[in-house]
């Protein structure tokens, strides 16, 4: 049984690029057309680009043309902060790489997310940790020229909250502040465990906030708010559909050695399982999402990296050593 069939049936949107390269993939043994892969593999991460260049990797892996960044490193979950340091200092690399910004850029940081809830919390925290220098500019500007770059910063809620789509509130500000470049940061759902918490994604093609926990909003890229937009994201949910799919597929595995059980559990639909699982989750209509009871800790652990990330790569005159100082 395909699990892209089954993730169909249940509308599961995969967030993470990786994620959803690798299901693909393993299911046809063979390369995707019109999509890249490189991976790369450092001491406490690994870096795994994925590049979708034609419209036919498009309509594959269900992206949009552009890169993604996956820097995978499950000791982002350990209370460890030589690891989480080294971390920092990768995912800053390949954000300076990506962004390619001129010494007199201004860069606009928005941190999606509700923050009255952890699990959807990540983008705020990144902005209540990042040094913003914008208003310093009018005050100070030959001390930080060369040092420092314009950031601004706001978390502009949900529209639970606000009543008003979010890409209009940012394409608002845009267009009062005219940055060079916005920087999205919002929470995401993975398509495994493992990847709560461990994952960061950056990509160049924007964001689309809420696909993954089946609650989409308008998508924040350079179309809808006029500007180019990075999107960095880490999971901090899973979907509950697709960790009870896991256990039965896990439940009959264990039966391979019998053909008859084995055959069985082959030849049921993909709509049967679906069935079942939505019979299980009716009491949330299949919308349950799982975070681990340590999520106050990992978002808040999460944050600093990505802050700390953004101080070095958006700052040339920041010690790379000394970057905490700048966190808020």
């Amino acid at each position: 049984m395909k699990k892209s069939e089954l993730y169909r049936q249940l509308n599961v949107q995969l967030d993470l690029a990786v994620e959803a390269h690798q299901l693909l993939r393993g299911e046809s043994g063979e390369e995707i057309p019109g999509v890249i892969m490189d991976e790369q593999q450092l001491e406490h991460a690994k870096v795994t680009i994925i590049t979708v260049k034609t419209d036919e990797g498009v309509a594959a892996i269900g992206k949009p043309k552009g890169q993604y960044i996956t820097i995978e490193a499950p000791e982002i979950r350990t209370n460890n902060y030589v690891v989480h340091q080294d971390i920092t200092h990768v995912l800053a690399d390949r954000l300076i790489e990506l962004m390619n910004l001129k010494d007199d850029a201004s860069i606009l940081i928005i941190g999606l997310g509700n923050w009255n809830a952890t699990p959807d919390a990540l983008g705020p925290q990144v902005v209540n940790k990042t040094m913003v220098t914008r208003h310093l500019f009018k005050v100070s500007p030959e001390e930080l020229h060369g040092q420092m770059r314009k950031i601004s910063a706001i978390s502009p809620g949900v529209l639970g909250i606000t009543g008003i789509e979010t890409a209009e509130i940012i394409r608002g500000i845009v267009e009062h502040v005219k940055p060079d470049l916005v920087i999205a940061i919002d929470a995401l759902a993975a398509g495994s465990l493992e990847r709560v918490g461990t994952s960061i994604q950056i990509a160049d093609t924007g964001i689309h906030p809420g696909s993954g926990v089946g609650n989409p909003r308008s998508s924040i890229n350079e179309e809808t708010v006029g500007c180019k937009v990075i999107a960095i994201g880490l999971p901090t949910v899973v979907n509950a559909s697709i960790i009870a799919h896991d256990v039965v597929e896990g439940v009959f595995e264990q039966f391979v050695t019998s053909p008859t059980l084995y055959k069985l559990y082959k030849g049921i639909k993909p709509e049967t399982f679906s069935q079942i699982i939505d019979n299980v989750l009716s009491p949330f209509q299949g919308n349950l999402m799982v975070t681990p009871k340590e999520i106050d800790d990992l978002v808040q652990r999460s944050a600093k990296i990505i802050a700390g990330a953004l101080a070095i790569s958006l700052h040339p005159g920041i010690d790379r050593e000394d970057y905490e100082r700048y966190l808020q």
